[in-house]
């Protein structure tokens, strides 16, 4: 059962309404474990871990569990960016040869477009995914995720995806992308450290977070990875795949214990659910003592001109998550301005400026905990709630 609160809705009808979701969905088998963190001007509403870090030695879910993050790594990187621009060090129409000499992809005509650090940010800049195209041009040339191949190097990455043809022309349209992985590169060669370390310099550090970073602090503590299954949800394997939109993603979860294993910008950390909740927060209630609050009101508007609309009605993309420009045409009960996005291996967040609001949502069950009907589900308990 859920944890006692630190601020109650009227009657507990919040936890009731979280804790239902969360009990239906483990009878399921829908979910091996999760940790759900519900934060309201800014004091913890909710908070439970439920369900099995490791299901095949029995091993609870901890409040304290360590999650391979994937695509929650982008918003911690995003801001270690706009920390940099803070400084003047990094400026958003600054070319990204200006670090990396030598990433000049190209467009089909053999042109070589200038991509912009902002154009990086947003996932304007013409470059892609391998696993939105089964055995496209990425994967047929190694391109790495940032989610699998162990023991690649940044720069060996780098070739291989400046190598491949741009989507578009950067600034011209929205495509997800290994853009953060990108910025990543930009980061240390501007910090001359790897970006673990400038993380921990740029983010983490002074909130005082120890517990995320792109290694595992302590492994007794890590969360075994599930991928969704017929009947219930299966165990990965030291190489997965896992099918998602056009392609599969490719999964090898030991790849953090590899010491030679580049730091993924986009997919590389792993961490826990108050961490998360403590950055997210942060960003929330202004940025202080990580941006200003005119940074943080850059980041969290829409930066793509509509563009990301005919994918996302309603839903744009500011600098690093996805942006709630019209909950209607969304079609969800998210405010205006919420910020939001999730990561592979199971995870989702958002956060409500309107409301106050913070969510974290950290499962160990890939696709289910990052788009699945769990996700909904919960997040419609929320706002029900709080109605």
């Amino acid at each position: 059962m859920s944890l006692p609160l630190e601020a109650e809705t009227p009657a507990g009808t919040l936890a009731r309404a979280i804790d239902d979701v969360i009990d239906h969905t483990l009878a399921q088998n829908r979910l091996v474990g999760t940790v759900v963190l519900v934060s309201q001007k800014g004091a913890i509403a909710y908070r439970r871990a439920a369900g099995l870090a490791e299901r095949e030695t029995g091993q609870p879910m901890a409040e304290d569990t360590i999650f391979r993050l994937a695509s929650v790594t982008k918003p911690i990187v995003a801001i270690a960016v706009m920390r940099l621009y803070e400084q003047g060090r990094i400026g958003l129409d600054d070319h990204v040869t200006k670090w990396l000499a030598d990433f000049r992809p190209q467009l089909a005509d053999g042109s070589e477009p200038v991509i912009r650090i902002r154009d990086l940010l947003t996932h304007m800049s013409g470059l892609s995914y391998g696993f939105l195209e089964e055995n496209g041009p990425y994967v047929r040339a190694g391109v790495s995720d940032g989610l699998a191949e162990p023991g690649l190097s940044l720069d060996e990455n780098l070739a291989r995806l400046a190598g491949q043809k741009l989507v578009f022309a950067p600034g011209t349209n929205w495509r997800y992308s290994l853009s953060m992985d990108v910025l990543g590169g930009v980061i240390e060669k501007e910090t001359g450290v790897q970006l673990g370390e400038a993380i921990e310099m740029l983010v983490t550090g002074p909130l005082g977070l120890r517990d995320t970073g792109f290694n595992v602090v302590d492994r007794q503590r890590l969360a075994a990875a599930y991928a969704d299954g017929e009947t219930e949800p299966r165990r990965m394997e030291a190489e997965t795949f896992v099918t998602a939109l056009t392609g599969s993603v490719k999964f090898a979860p030991d790849r953090i214990f590899d010491p030679k294993s580049y730091h993924s910008g986009g997919s590389g950390m792993a961490g826990t659910a108050r961490d998360v909740l403590a950055i997210l927060e942060t960003v929330r209630k202004g940025g202080s003592p990580l941006l200003s609050r005119q940074t943080v009101d850059l980041m969290t508007r829409d930066q793509t001109g509509g563009l990301r609309q005919s994918l996302d009605p309603g839903i744009g993309f500011g600098f690093g998550w996805a942006v709630i420009t019209d909950p209607v045409a969304a079609q969800a009960p998210w405010s205006k301005g919420t910020y939001r996005w999730g990561g592979v291996y199971g995870h989702n967040w958002f956060v409500d400026p309107v409301r106050e609001l913070t969510v974290v949502s950290l499962t160990n069950t890939a696709m289910e905990g990052m788009w699945g009907r769990f996700t909904v589900e919960l997040r419609d308990a929320i706002y029900g709630a709080l109605r």
